[in-house]
């Protein structure tokens, strides 16, 4: 055989050495196979769906609506903060109290409010309050309207010290508590002058003037109007 011969019969450099590939085969091989077995459905439509759920607070605002509900919440924590300074110093006693405590001594003075008048008198004691003959827990039984009550007092630091004689007419419950403290302010008021400056910074002798507004002609009550029809 001679030199050409064998150099046709010679595997060139580059090519596959083996017998061709067929295309079918590696067309198959390069297919993704799918699972196309039906989805059970669930006893509960879409329990089986992942939530999407936007959490509190977090929904997508501009810059502008971001920047004012910052200076929104400051300012609500600034104000939540000074009426809390405000509460604690009222609640502290008023120094520097100085009341006759004889043993004949006697305060009188009248509160109102709305419709209900009180009749008050302070008297050196330990603190009992009688209001109509009873004490204040049968006559108030709510013990929101017993604190409203006992404010001027442990004010000025004499709710062990004094005794409450009150005699009410007129109003509702609330009214008459906001008489009593009232009245109960005014009385301080007469034993001890010096008060009036504070007691009246913390709101116990401004009168309060809200009353049900009266009833207009031709509404059903003070704004409330008949129900239109056209027809």
């Amino acid at each position: 055989m001679t030199d050409e011969q064998n150099l046709d019969n010679e595997p060139t450099a580059g090519a596959p050495s083996g017998p061709p590939a067929d295309a079918s085969v590696i067309a198959e091989a390069e297919v993704e196979y799918i699972d196309e077995t039906p989805r059970e459905k669930p006893a509960i439509p879409g329990a089986d769906l992942v939530p999407d759920i936007v959490p509190e607070g977090g929904e997508f605002l501009d810059a502008e609506a971001r920047a004012a509900a910052e200076a929104e919440a400051e300012e609500a924590a600034a104000r939540a903060a000074e009426q809390d300074e405000d509460n604690q110093a009222h609640s502290q006693p008023i120094a520097e109290v100085v009341i006759n405590l004889a043993a004949g001594a006697r305060y009188t003075a009248t509160g109102k409010r709305k419709t209900g008048v009180a009749r008050v008198i302070l008297k050196p004691g330990t603190g009992t309050y009688t209001v109509n003959g009873k004490t204040l827990e049968e006559f108030f039984p709510r013990e929101t309207l017993q604190r409203v009550i006992r404010q001027p007092l442990e004010a000025v630091g004499y709710e062990a010290r004094m005794d409450v004689v009150a005699r009410m007419h007129g109003g509702g419950v609330s009214s008459q508590a906001g008489a009593l403290r009232h009245g109960i302010a005014r009385a301080l008021l007469e034993a001890d002058p010096n008060l009036r400056g504070e007691l009246k910074r913390r709101g116990f002798l401004t009168r309060d003037p809200r009353v049900k507004e009266r009833k207009k002609a031709g509404l059903k009550k003070a704004r409330k109007r008949p129900q239109f029809s056209k027809r």
